[in-house]
C-alpha cells in the first residue's frame, strides 16, 4: 500500500483527497489555507483532517527512506533474499522495520562473532538440531588454543552466544513477544529507599502496580519524572504468579522447536533459552515498552496542551476599550500600564499599597486620577502573589468613585515575566522597565487574549500537563500548528497587527511580517489588499496564502475586511451584476443573500463549497468565531487556601483541563482540581466534552489538603462531603488490581520444559 492509500484508509476518505492535499503541500500551502481556499480541490478536508494528515505524511515519508536505506545495507552485504525484501517491504512501522534488520544490522564484534570466527557455528547448530548429542562430547573437537578456544566450557559458551543471538534477532518473535509483554505486563512503581521524604509529592506511586498498556498518560509521566529524578523504581513484571519457565522463555523454545524430552543437550539448551530472553530480549523489550508508553504518555499531554492552549488563544476579548493593567506585588509594588483602544501604552507608575509601605488612600488616589484622566472603562488583574489583595483594592477605588464605572477582571498572567524579558518585548517597549512590561502585557491580554499570547513561547503560558517532560520538538510543533490555526481562524488586522501575530499568518515569515510592519510605518496604513504586493519580499505566492487572512478594516472595498479571498473578489461582482446590485450593497443584506443559491455561481474555479462560505461572510463580513467576553465572580472574602471552607460553593475559572479532570483557579493562588467523575452527573470519557480552558465554572469545595496543597472540588454541586475521600479517586484495591493469566491462557510449553528451565535459573 503507498503513502497516499495508506493515509486515505486512515482517515477514512478517498485517496484522491489526499492525493490533492498532498500537493498542495508540497507546493507550500499551508494548512489554514488549503481548509479554508481549496475545499474543492480537497473536496472539503477539514483542518484537524490535513493536520493529521501532514503528521502522518511525514512519519511514512520517513519510514521509506529508512526502508530504502535498509534495503540498500543488506543488499550491499549480499544477504537480501526475495523472501526479506518482500517482509521489508510489507513492514508497516519503524519497530517492524528494526526487528527484521536487527540480524544484518552493522554492529560491533560481539562475543558471538568472535565465536563465529573461531569456527564454533557449527557445533551451535548441531546441537540445536540433535539434542541427543552431549554437549560436552560435541565440543571436545572444537577446543583449540590457536583459535582462543581453551576448552569445552569456552566452546559451548561460544555456541550459546551464536545461539542466543540467533535467538534475539528473530523478527517474527520479536514481535511476538512484544505484543504479549505490552498486554500482560504489569508496571510497578516502588519508592527508592531512603528517599521517602523527598519523594513526598510521589506518594501516590510509592507502592503502585497497573497493567503497563492501561496507565493514564498523566500517571505515566509522574512515573518516568520520579524515576529521572532517582525517586522512584520501575520495573515492568510479566504474569509473577506464574510457574517457570517464563512465557517469555516458552515461547523462544516453541519457536525454535526445542522441548525437553530428558535429553543430553536438552538442559543445555534450556539454559540457553533462558539466559536468551533475561539477558537479550526482555532487557530490549522493557525499555521498548517503557518507551512505548512514554510516547504514547507523550502524545496525550501534547494534545491536552495543544486543546488548552488553542481554547486560551480563541478566548473572548475584552474589545476596544481602554483597560488599566495590574501587576500585583506586594514589597516590590504593584506595577500599573494603561492601554488605549489599541494597545498603545498611555501611563506608566508604581503604587504600594501592600505592607511595609501600606500606602492604601494614596494607591487609591492614584488610580482614580489615571482612570478618570486617561477614560479608563476596565481593570484587568494579574492572578500572581496580591493578586487578591490588589483586586480588593480596585474593589474599593470602585466604590469610592463610582463614577469612574469600573469593572475589574482576574487574568492569568502566566508568561508576562517571561515576554516582559524578551527582545521582542524589548523591540516593542524600548522606554518602558522590564517590570512595567509585564503590566502592560496583562492589560493587553484582556483586551485581546490572541494578539498578545502569540507573543510568548507557548509552553510559558502554562496550561499544560507534564510539558517539560515530552519531546520539546513535537510539543512546539504541535503548538505551533495550534498558534497558526487559530490566528488564522480568527484573522488579523493588518494596520495593527505586531510582528509577532502577522508571522503566524498563513504564508507569512517573520521577514515578510516586519517589512509589513516597516511598511505601513513608513508610507501610512494599508488602505486595500493589493498594496500587500508592494511589501520586499511579498511576492505573489505569499500574497495568496496570506491574503485572504489580513484584514482591513474601515477599506473602501468591504470585501478586504472580510474573509472573502480577493481572487474570488469576481464571484462577489457576479453575484450583484446579475441582481442588478452593486457588490458593496450585498455585503449585510442578510435576507438578500439568503435567497441566493450557490450553485448559480459556480464555475470552473469556484464549488458549492467556496461560494457558500462567500455567501455567509457577505451576511457578517470579518465576523470574530470567539465567544462573547465575560468573567467570574470570586468569593468575597476568600483570598487564601485557609479561607476555603468544606462545602462552600463559588465560581471559578477553567485554567487547565487534563486527561483526568480539570485546574480550577477560585482565587487563592492555588488552582483546585475536579476530578473526570466530579465534572458531570453523566459518565464521560473525556473532560473537554464538559468544560475547556478560560470557562466560568460554579464548583463546591470537596476537601482541603494545606500541608501539600490540593484542593478537590466539584461541579456536581450536591455532591456529598466525603472526609478524606476525594471525588473519583480510586480504592487501593482498584488502583493496584494486577493482570495475571489464566492458567489455561499459558502456553503448553511451560509444563514440559518447567524443571530444566528452573534448574537454568539457578545456575551461574
Amino acid at each position: 500500500m503507498n503513502i497516499q492509500n495508506k493515509i486515505a484508509e486512515e482517515l477514512g476518505v478517498r485517496p484522491q483527497q489526499i492525493n490533492a492535499a498532498i500537493t498542495l503541500l508540497d507546493e507550500g500551502a499551508t494548512v489554514p489555507f488549503i481548509a479554508r481556499y481549496r475545499k474543492e480541490v480537497t473536496q472539503g478536508l477539514d483542518d484537524a483532517q490535513l493536520r493529521l494528515l501532514e503528521e502522518r505524511l511525514g512519519y511514512l515519508r520517513e519510514l521509506e527512506d529508512r526502508r530504502t536505506a535498509i534495503l540498500k545495507s543488506i543488499s550491499a552485504q549480499g544477504k537480501l533474499t526475495p523472501e526479506l525484501n518482500q517482509s521489508l517491504l510489507a513492514a508497516d512501522s519503524k519497530a517492524r522495520l528494526e526487528d527484521l534488520y536487527l540480524p544484518y544490522k552493522p554492529k560491533r564484534r560481539t562475543k558471538a562473532q568472535i565465536a563465529k570466527e573461531a569456527g564454533l557455528e557449527p557445533l551451535a547448530v548441531n546441537l540445536l538440531k540433535d539434542p541427543e548429542q552431549s554437549p560436552e562430547k560435541a565440543a571436545a573437537p572444537f577446543v583449540s588454543k590457536e583459535k582462543g578456544i581453551a576448552d569445552v566450557t569456552a566452546a559451548l559458551d561460544g555456541a550459546k552466544q551464536i545461539l542466543m543471538d540467533q535467538f534475539a534477532e528473530d523478527a517474527e518473535l520479536l514481535g511476538e513477544l512484544r505484543e504479549y509483554l505490552w498486554n500482560r505486563g504489569t508496571l510497578h512503581s516502588r519508592v527508592i529507599t531512603g528517599k521517602e521524604k523527598e519523594a513526598e509529592k510521589f506518594a501516590d506511586y510509592f507502592e503502585y502496580e497497573e497493567a503497563i498498556n492501561k496507565v493514564p498518560s498523566h500517571r505515566a509521566l509522574a512515573l518516568f519524572r520520579g524515576q529521572s529524578l532517582g525517586l522512584l523504581s520501575l520495573e515492568l513484571v510479566v504474569d509473577a504468579d506464574a510457574p517457570a519457565p517464563s512465557p517469555g522463555a516458552s515461547r523462544i523454545a516453541a519457536r525454535f522447536g526445542i522441548r525437553h524430552k530428558n535429553r543430553p543437550a536438552d538442559d543445555w539448551l534450556a539454559g540457553v533459552v533462558q539466559w536468551t530472553w533475561k539477558i537479550k530480549i526482555f532487557t530490549r523489550l522493557d525499555l521498548d515498552l517503557k518507551m512505548r508508553l512514554r510516547e504514547a504518555a507523550e502524545e496525550a499531554a501534547i494534545e491536552v496542551f495543544a486543546a488548552n492552549l488553542k481554547d486560551l488563544l480563541l478566548a473572548a476579548p475584552a474589545g476596544f476599550h481602554a483597560i488599566m493593567g495590574l501587576d500585583p506585588g506586594i514589597r516590590t509594588g504593584v506595577k500599573v500600564a494603561l492601554i488605549d483602544s489599541t494597545g498603545k501604552v498611555l501611563a506608566t507608575d508604581t503604587i504600594y499599597p501592600h505592607p511595609p509601605r501600606n500606602q492604601w488612600d494614596a494607591s487609591i488616589s492614584t488610580l482614580a486620577k489615571l482612570a478618570d484622566q486617561h477614560q479608563i472603562s476596565l481593570v484587568s488583574i494579574g492572578n500572581g502573589t496580591a493578586s487578591r489583595e490588589t483586586e480588593k483594592l480596585v474593589k474599593e477605588l470602585s466604590k469610592r468613585h463610582p463614577e469612574l464605572g469600573l469593572r475589574q477582571i482576574v487574568v492569568s498572567e502566566a508568561g508576562a515575566s517571561v515576554y516582559s524579558a524578551s527582545a521582542l518585548a524589548s523591540a516593542e517597549l524600548p522606554e518602558l522597565d522590564v517590570s512595567l512590561r509585564g503590566a502592560v502585557s496583562i492589560a493587553r491580554r484582556l483586551q485581546d487574549p490572541l494578539a498578545e499570547l502569540v507573543k510568548i513561547e507557548p509552553k510559558a503560558i502554562g496550561v499544560g500537563q507534564y510539558q517539560h517532560d515530552v519531546n520539546q520538538h513535537r510539543l512546539a510543533r504541535s503548538l505551533d500548528n495550534v498558534v497558526e490555526d487559530c490566528v488564522n481562524a480568527v484573522g488579523v488586522d493588518v494596520n495593527t497587527a505586531s510582528p509577532a501575530l502577522l508571522q503566524q499568518v498563513s504564508g507569512l515569515s517573520q521577514t515578510v511580517a516586519d517589512n509589513i510592519v516597516s511598511f505601513r510605518n513608513e508610507l501610512g496604513a494599508f488602505q486595500t489588499r493589493k498594496q500587500l504586493l508592494k511589501v520586499p519580499r511579498l511576492g505573489g505566492k505569499t500574497f495568496e496564502q496570506a491574503a485572504g487572512f489580513l484584514r482591513i478594516p474601515g477599506a473602501d472595498n468591504p470585501l478586504d475586511s472580510s474573509a472573502v479571498h480577493p481572487e474570488a473578489y469576481g464571484v462577489v461582482q457576479r453575484m450583484a451584476k446579475e441582481n442588478g446590485r452593486e457588490p458593496n450593497s450585498l455585503v449585510g443584506d442578510t435576507a438578500f443573500l439568503r435567497q441566493l443559491r450557490p450553485e448559480d455561481y459556480i464555475d470552473e474555479t469556484f464549488g458549492v463549497p467556496t461560494v457558500r462560505d462567500i455567501i455567509a461572510e457577505l451576511e457578517k463580513p470579518g465576523r470574530d468565531p470567539r465567544p462573547e467576553f465575560k468573567t467570574a465572580e470570586f468569593k468575597e472574602g476568600v483570598e487564601k487556601i485557609t479561607d476555603l471552607k468544606e462545602g462552600m460553593i463559588t465560581e471559578g475559572v477553567v485554567s487547565n483541563v487534563a486527561d483526568f479532570g480539570a485546574f480550577v483557579d477560585i482565587g487563592v493562588h492555588q488552582d483546585g482540581l475536579v476530578h473526570i467523575s466530579a465534572l458531570s452527573d453523566k459518565f464521560i470519557k473525556n473532560p473537554r466534552d464538559v468544560v475547556k480552558t478560560g470557562d466560568v465554572v460554579k464548583v463546591k469545595v470537596m476537601s482541603i489538603d494545606t500541608r501539600r496543597k490540593r484542593i478537590s472540588l466539584s461541579m456536581r454541586l450536591d455532591d456529598a462531603i466525603e472526609p478524606g475521600r476525594k471525588p473519583g479517586k480510586q480504592s487501593a484495591e482498584t488502583k493496584n488490581k494486577r493482570h495475571h493469566p489464566k492458567q489455561e491462557d499459558r502456553s503448553p510449553q511451560q509444563g514440559s520444559l518447567a524443571n530444566a528451565l528452573n534448574a537454568a535459573l539457578k545456575k551461574p
